[in-house]
């Protein structure tokens, strides 16, 4: 835990990881159907940015998956370095 409540950051951008599991659309993108699997386990991509959540004070990593074409938000436990 880093000061101030927050969380340390396992990542770091521009590193190149994978999605532990499949990814749903949980209403984040409007162009896609709610529950739309976004990315599937396994697939590869590249941190393009890092973030928190202001609720919970953990990290939120922004995923530019390999021919997605789409930024995903991610949490840790849904990803893991390559």
């Amino acid at each position: 835990m880093e000061p101030g409540g927050g969380f340390a950051a396992r990542f770091q951008w521009g590193q190149r990881v994978r999605a532990t599991e499949d990814l749903y659309n949980d209403g984040s993108y409007p162009d896609h159907p709610i529950d739309a699997l976004l990315v599937k386990e396994g697939d590869l991509g590249e941190i393009v940015n890092v973030g928190v959540i202001s609720e919970t004070k953990r990290p939120l990593y922004l995923v530019e998956f390999d021919g997605q074409r789409l930024v995903v938000g991610c949490l840790e436990e849904e990803l893991e370095p390559v």
